[in-house]
Formats: C-alpha cells, sequence, structure tokens
C-alpha cells in the first residue's frame, strides 16, 4: 500500500512566521516630509526631529528608525495602532500638475513611525523624502498610492 506524503500546515507556518510582513491593502495618496529626521547621539542626548520641529516619533520616542519610514493619517492611525506596521507602497498616478507622470514603476517598503495630524497631513501617508524619491518624482509632491 503506497502511502500519502504528509503535508504539514504547521510546519509551512513556523517557516514564514519570522520574516515581518508587509500590508498591501488599499489605495490613497501620500507626501513627503525632508530630513533631518533625527541627530544621532550628541554629547549622550539623542534627539528627534522632525520637519514638524522638535519632537519625537509618535511610535518610537528619540530611536533613529532609518529613512524608509511614514507618518500615518487619522484614516490608518487607530489610535496609534499603526505603529510599526510595514506597508509596500507602489505609485498609481499624479494628483495635481506638479509631474504627470510621476511614478518609476518601483514599490518600497516603510514602517509606520509617526503620526501625521490633520489639518497638516495632506495624504493617507507622508513619506520620508528618501521613500518618495524611490517611487515617485518628489516634483509630483503629492501622488496617488496603492498600499
Amino acid at each position: 500500500m503506497a502511502t500519502q506524503p504528509h503535508f504539514s500546515f504547521r510546519a509551512i507556518a513556523l517557516v514564514f512566521l519570522p520574516f515581518p510582513l508587509a500590508a498591501f491593502a488599499d489605495e490613497g495618496s501620500a507626501t513627503f516630509y525632508t530630513p533631518p529626521y533625527w541627530v544621532k547621539e550628541w554629547k549622550r542626548i539623542t534627539l528627534f526631529i522632525s520637519s514638524f520641529g522638535d519632537a519625537t516619533s509618535a511610535c518610537n520616542g528619540y530611536n533613529d528608525d532609518g529613512v524608509m519610514i511614514a507618518a500615518a493619517s487619522d484614516a490608518i492611525w487607530d489610535n496609534g495602532g499603526a505603529c510599526g506596521t510595514r506597508y509596500s507602497v507602489t505609485c498609481l498616478n499624479e494628483t495635481n500638475l506638479g509631474d504627470p507622470h510621476p511614478c518609476n514603476g518601483n514599490s518600497v517598503v516603510v514602517t509606520i513611525v509617526d503620526y501625521c495630524p490633520p489639518p497638516g497631513c495632506r495624504g493617507t501617508l507622508d513619506l520620508s523624502q528618501e521613500a518618495f524619491s524611490s517611487i515617485a518624482n518628489r516634483d509630483a509632491g503629492k501622488i496617488n498610492i496603492h498600499f
């Protein structure tokens, strides 16, 4: 009698569990903010500086979160529940006349590290300048995205 190979979903789940997942399920818009995002240690004091002035990250305080980061608008903030969520972001098209064809066809994975409050927040995601530049021409200013 031939035996059927045993297939285990648990084994597959254990193989993929250690890898961080990036969410990718909705459409919205993105803007960008410019560095410096933080200043490394200076006389044993670590400061976080964003385009909004001398402030800490809403998610991680004074941590250096790198440059592939984003701030979440009220649409996805979820009272801080968005902190640490990784999104794969792809440019769909322009939202204004800044650049009629801003998208370069790339995607970028960003981590939510801050809150983008109204009324200043003009997009679903406020990407770091580096993240925005990796998917679109910054001259566009604001783009439609899939994330």
